[in-house]
């Protein structure tokens, strides 16, 4: 979860557009069970489409991935804030966590976010994120054996997809066993910003202080973890300054933490649907490197990111004027048939498979090879060795009430 996903998550609670409106028909009950025909219908009726809020909804594969390269379509932290203070009402509040959250790597645009990014790559390798493979794969078989100890049922969110991202991220970064409950606290507490704000502000205030702590720990005493690589990569580049630093660190620990979560819930949840595509992961293990594209594909965590218009723009005919708000509908995209043949069909073999779901362009997600690998262990070891996994008969699924997010509250299983 970047400091993105966070205010993503509060936003699309909050209430983004009015009853009438086409828009409003994804936060109806039926949306939240799927969303995918109102996308088809969005993408049919008003691809380019102008909430009654003044938000506009981009949902066809070629806009969103042009708008995603485009400098003119900004994710810089000011100008959202004054974006989303002009809209008043509950989304007015949601300016002060945009502010509060400083200038995160993601909340810039270039050349700051170039800068930033650079540094961030030096110490987020894609060596190191395939270094940690046995880790994880650690990681997951102890939490599917302390799950299948406990009984013959379990919450997969809550058990092994919630709890596996925190243990990685925490071994990465080097965060001591003991400051791993509280930085948990923190972490579920940041997902669910739109409950308590005051509270939400809180957690972020005492997340960062921790985190500062931990630099100046690392500056005295090295080790072999993602920040003491940050410290040195800072020592090496005197532009750094400590706040950007600190920043990037925030941005980093934080990143992946629900979308890997969900991937690995939704992913599971596809497959349990689709039988057929199930036993032939089975069949063929090795297949799970294309499978966890697909499933991405299929049943995007992150439905939408937004943007704001730092330039008048014209997208599919209308003009985007300066100062608006743009949701860019992933999910929609990487189900337009005229990107992908039969899109509403799984096919974990799927060739030409470039969705969107890790976005695109400068600010395409760091964290999305580290979600992926952590998906292709947790859903592949889950595969292997519970071959009677199956829905828990009477099983109720419940949707996170967000538009913005694909998120089960719950996933219970036998096996």
């Amino acid at each position: 979860m970047t400091s993105t996903d966070t205010l993503d998550e509060a936003r699309g609670t909050a209430g983004l557009v009015r009853p009438g409106d086409l828009a409003a028909a994804l936060q109806t009950p039926e949306a939240r069970r799927d969303p995918y025909p109102f996308y088809a219908r969005m993408r049919r009726e008003s691809p380019v489409h102008r909430s009654t809020q003044g938000i506009w909804y981009l949902t066809r594969y070629a806009d969103v991935e042009a708008a995603l390269g485009n400098l003119r379509l900004s994710n810089d932290r000011d100008r959202m804030t004054r974006a989303y203070g002009a809209l008043g009402g509950d989304l007015k509040a949601f300016s002060r966590l945009t502010d509060r959250l400083g200038r995160v790597m993601s909340n810039t645009d270039p050349p700051d976010h170039a800068r930033l990014r650079k540094l961030a790559n030096r110490a987020f390798t894609a060596r190191r994120v395939e270094a940690l493979r046995d880790g994880v794969q650690r990681i997951v078989d102890r939490l599917i054996d302390e799950a299948v100890t406990a009984g013959s049922t379990m919450d997969l969110i809550e058990e092994v997809a919630s709890p596996l991202p925190l243990s990685v991220i925490c071994e990465l970064f080097g965060i001591p066993p003991e400051d791993r409950p509280q930085v948990n606290t923190w972490f579920r507490r940041l997902g669910r910003l739109s409950e308590d704000i005051d509270k939400s502000e809180t957690a972020i205030e005492q997340y960062e202080e921790y985190l500062a702590r931990l630099v100046r720990r690392r500056r005295a005493d090295p080790g072999d973890d993602l920040i003491s690589a940050l410290v040195a990569t800072q020592a090496q580049d005197d532009r750094l300054t400590d706040s950007e630093l600190l920043s990037t660190c925030f941005v980093l620990i934080t990143a992946g933490d629900e979308t890997t979560t969900h991937l690995i819930g939704n992913g599971m949840l596809a497959l349990l649907r689709h039988p057929d595509q199930l036993a032939r992961l089975r069949e063929d293990p090795v297949l799970i490197r294309t499978a966890v594209d697909e499933l991405a594909r299929y049943d995007t965590p992150t439905q939408a990111i937004v943007r704001v218009v730092a330039e008048d723009v014209g997208i599919g005919g209308r003009t985007l004027r300066e100062g608006e708000l743009v949701y860019l509908f992933l999910a929609s995209t990487n189900r337009d048939p005229e990107r992908f043949e039969d899109p509403d069909r799984l096919d974990l073999s799927r060739p030409g498979n470039r969705h969107l779901s890790f976005g695109n362009g400068p600010h395409f997600c760091l964290g999305g090879p580290l979600a992926k690998l952590q998906a292709e262990v947790a859903i592949g070891t889950l595969v292997r060795r519970l071959p009677h996994l199956r829905l828990a008969d009477g099983a109720a699924l419940e949707w996170r009430p967000n538009p913005l997010q694909r998120r089960l509250s719950a996933l219970p299983l036998s096996y």
